[in-house]
């Protein structure tokens, strides 16, 4: 039996995903903060090949193992997640990529989204507060109704500047979103931007767009009217 049948045990997954480690991925994802040396795509494969098992997620989880985290994401069903369990599992995510992936594929999923998004914002911990306004920025991009743009612009221009690096990075991709998607405070946005310069000399690959919100706002803008 492989891991990679709809019988998989914990065990069979972490062995698979430890044939698949590649030394250099490790040492290019240690740089982000990172642990795991598995090739995403490869990663993806084994998830789409033992689709949704959600007890064996659970297992998965549990190991504490970063690429088995990843996995476990892929073939959870989010939904089946209660409220507590998912905060449990957000304070548990060590690895940048584990905290991404569980907010933008689990949490975002779930009917507990907005209850966590509130808890998370006010959270003393920039991590967890980092992963309230992710959600926030969902909000404002999907579901504006009874977002304070106004309120969210205040807090973003008086604690974004000073923010620990991962907090600022979600702060800013909310300032960002508030310009591009919402003409009103696009100026406010954009003024905010060229005031804090957080993220001015980010260094940037070419043909990819600056996290600078600014030139990010103006970018995605320009995008839409030539359309």
């Amino acid at each position: 039996m492989t891991a990679t049948t709809s019988a998989a045990t914990r065990d069979e997954v972490l062995a698979e995903l430890a044939l698949l480690e590649d030394p250099k991925i490790k040492a290019v994802n240690e740089r982000h903060g990172d642990d795991h040396a598995v090739n995403l795509g490869k990663l993806r494969a084994v998830a789409k090949t033992l689709k949704t098992q959600h007890d064996l997620a659970r297992d998965l989880w549990a190991s504490d193992d970063t690429a088995a985290r990843l996995v476990a994401l892929l073939i959870c069903r989010p939904k089946a997640f209660d409220r507590d369990e998912l905060d449990s599992m957000l304070r548990e995510a060590r690895a940048p990529k584990v905290h991404d992936w569980l907010v933008n594929y689990v949490v975002k999923k779930s009917p507990h989204a907005e209850d966590l998004r509130i808890t998370w914002s006010a959270d003393p911990d920039p991590i967890v507060a980092s992963a309230g306004w992710a959600l926030t920025s969902e909000r404002v991009i999907k579901n504006p109704d009874a977002i304070d743009l106004p309120a969210l612009l205040d807090v973003i221009e008086a604690e974004m500047k000073d923010a620990p690096d991962r907090l600022q990075w979600a702060m800013n991709h909310c300032l960002a979103m508030i310009g591009i998607e919402h003409s009103a405070y696009r100026a406010r946005a954009l003024a905010i931007g060229e005031r804090l310069e957080v993220l001015k000399d980010y260094p940037t690959s070419p043909n990819c767009t600056s996290p600078f919100a600014p030139n990010w706002i103006n970018e995605m803008v320009s995008r839409q009217v030539g359309k």
